[in-house]
This record gives structure tokens, C-alpha cells and sequence, in this order.
């Protein structure tokens, strides 16, 4: 009866750990400044903005800030325009934090706005490593369809389309 108990705590360690070096990658590879979490200084998301929130400290899910609501791919398809306290609802990060350039200014493509807009309540066959939120996310702001698996892409692939270091600063609580 233990035993599994023991072979989910191991696992759990084990993702831990893989994040952990994950985010040291990214920080070397020059495309990210900082990490959520890593600096607290709370920037305001302009329409078009990327945000993000973690998810047992292990994972992100990504969205488009537009009209103080975000649009996200949500785990069963739908993509959909929720709330930021609905966005934090039923994952264990309480925090949403906003890609920055290097003077802390949300990194904004208008066409997010229309891209992420135009997708709202139309379902996409989800899919964890090739069709998930990061792919959504950056598919509406480069307007490509390429596959994005993990946070640490997303990353590099703003890097690129932006020309500048991704700086994940926390968006202020608004009660």
C-alpha cells in the first residue's frame, strides 16, 4: 500500500528537480531575464499581452491578456476568454505574471488581439506535448502554427519574435 505512495513522491521530486534545471537552461541560454517568481516589481498587462500562471511549481499555463479577461486554451479544447481569478481557479499558482522586455514593458503583438479574439469558443483538439496552451499562444502572437511543447519554448520563441530577454513580472492582485 505504500509503495505507490512512494513511487508518486519520487516522481513528484523527479518533475521538481527537471524544473529546476529547466529554468537554470532557459536562464543561460540568454532568453530569459527572469523567471515568475524571480523579481517583484508588478507590471499592469496591456490588451495583447502574454501572461502566465504555474502550476505545482512545475509547470506554466500560458494565455493573451485582452480587456482585463485572458484567452486560453483550456484543457479540453475550448479556448475561452476567463477572468484572472478564474484563470488562477483550480491550479496552485496564485500568481499571474506578464512577459516584459528589460525596462519591465509587457511585450504586446496587436495581432494577438484579433488572433486570440477570433478563436474564442471555437474548440481545438487538445493535445499536452502538441497542441496545448503554449502552442495557442504563440500561434496568436506570430500567427504560425508551430509546435511549442514546453514553457522554456514559448520562451525562446518570444525571444526570437520579439528581439528581446522575456522578463516574467508579477501583474498587480486586484481584489
Amino acid at each position: 500500500m505504500a509503495l505507490p505512495l512512494v513511487w508518486l513522491g519520487a516522481g513528484l521530486v523527479a518533475a521538481y528537480a527537471g524544473s529546476q534545471l529547466a529554468r537554470e537552461q532557459q536562464r543561460q541560454s540568454g532568453h530569459l531575464g527572469h523567471f515568475p517568481g524571480d523579481c517583484k516589481m508588478e507590471v499592469q498587462p496591456k490588451n495583447g499581452s502574454v501572461v502566465c500562471c504555474g502550476i505545482y511549481e512545475v509547470f506554466q499555463h500560458t494565455g493573451i491578456w485582452v480587456d482585463d479577461q485572458i484567452i486560453e486554451l483550456k484543457g479540453n479544447g475550448l479556448v475561452r476568454a476567463v477572468s484572472p481569478r478564474r484563470f488562477l481557479a483550480d491550479r496552485s499558482g496564485n500568481r499571474i505574471y506578464v512577459a516584459c522586455d528589460g525596462n519591465l514593458r509587457p511585450l504586446v503583438d496587436e495581432q494577438a488581439i484579433t488572433r486570440s479574439v477570433g478563436q474564442v469558443f471555437s474548440y481545438s483538439e487538445y493535445h499536452v506535448w502538441s497542441n496545448n496552451c503554449h502552442r495557442f499562444v504563440f500561434s496568436c502572437i506570430s500567427g504560425k502554427k508551430q509546435p511549442v511543447t514546453r514553457f522554456g519554448e514559448l520562451n525562446e520563441k518570444m525571444y526570437r519574435h520579439f528581439g528581446t530577454v522575456v522578463h516574467w513580472q508579477p501583474v498587480p492582485v486586484t481584489k
